[in-house]
């Protein structure tokens, strides 16, 4: 198992560019997570890492010997799959990602559930509204709020997602409620926006009456983070897209109202992302299947509203 492990250890430094986020994630400490790496590279003869007190780059070997490690990974994992399947006792380590508004209000409460159903299934669980790459994380499975770009990954389809505009009671007083979106363009009404890196969302687009129509939308504030815009909106800074269950106490209290509902936005698509081989893992399996479930059962109580 020591070279099995050294294994796993290279796989998670290559993939997240870094010894000490790689330690974390293997519950480890740096210094054992170093030494893994080193007796790795005395194994093979080769140097798999160019480390600097800056950065930490994979060599030509380390390049080449990564697809190569994933692959025996991932057969151990299948292989350990077709036992843990005919004995009906799924257990390893599950690797998650969620936008972090659908993170925090159902998937992160939800896993003590799983995890007393399933003890033997461990979590690592990873909150960002940033685009993630599910393959290159190395990810088990992703839940993704929005347009599903063509890719080998397995997709399974969970809602359609209602989405508001939203603005709190204080901002309408000051600036009135815009009737739609050309309104919220005329009038200049302060967009509040999601942005990250590699984010491409500069425009809303609404339905009207001649179909969807994008709208160049600005403001004063943005962050990466949706729910820190959720704030900012019920502090009076201005409007926000949002899907219903995200701010669904926040209708229900009064610290947020619709604005522009002559153009509603869209509804989004809410699923769930594995890679290929490992969507018939059984930890994956029952793990979807459960959060599946547990996510409908929350938008149905968010349509309520």
């Amino acid at each position: 198992m020591a070279y099995i492990d050294n294994i796993k250890m290279f796989v998670r430094v290559y993939e997240l560019g870094n010894m000490s986020a790689a330690a974390r994630d293997q519950r480890t400490s740096p210094a054992v997570a170093s030494s893994r790496i080193a007796e790795l590279e005395r194994h093979l003869g080769v140097r798999l890492f160019n480390r600097t007190t800056r950065a930490l780059h994979a060599t030509e070997h380390g390049r080449l010997f990564y697809d190569g490690a994933r692959n025996i990974l991932e057969s151990i994992s299948e292989a350990e799959g077709t036992v843990m399947e005919a004995t009906q006792n799924p257990r390893g380590t599950l690797y998650i990602a969620a936008p972090l508004g659908l993170g925090r209000r159902v998937i992160a409460p939800t896993i003590p559930l799983f995890q007393h159903q399933f003890p033997e299934i461990d979590i690592r669980l990873r909150l960002s509204d940033r685009l993630v790459d599910v393959t290159a994380e190395g990810l088990d499975l992703a839940f993704h709020l929005g347009t599903l770009a063509d890719s080998d990954l397995k997709v399974r389809g969970i809602a359609e997602c209602e989405r508001l505009l939203v603005a709190s009671p204080n901002y309408v007083a000051k600036h009135g409620s815009p009737a739609d979106g050309e309104a919220l363009i005329r009038d200049k009404h302060a967009c509040l926006n999601l942005r990250f890196p590699g984010a491409q969302e500069f425009q809303w687009t609404l339905g009207t009456s001649d179909g969807p129509k994008r709208y160049e939308i600005s403001g004063p504030l943005e962050s990466d983070d949706g729910d820190v815009l959720t704030d900012w909106a019920v502090a009076g800074c201005g409007i926000i897209l949002k899907p219903r269950f995200e701010i669904a106490h926040h209708l229900t209290g009064g610290s947020l109202i619709p604005v522009a509902t002559a153009t509603p936005p869209y509804p989004v698509q809410l699923a769930c992302l594995s890679p290929s081989r490992r969507h018939r893992d059984p930890k994956v399996q029952v793990f979807t299947e459960f959060m599946v479930q547990k996510c409908k059962e929350a938008l149905r109580q968010a349509e309520v509203v």
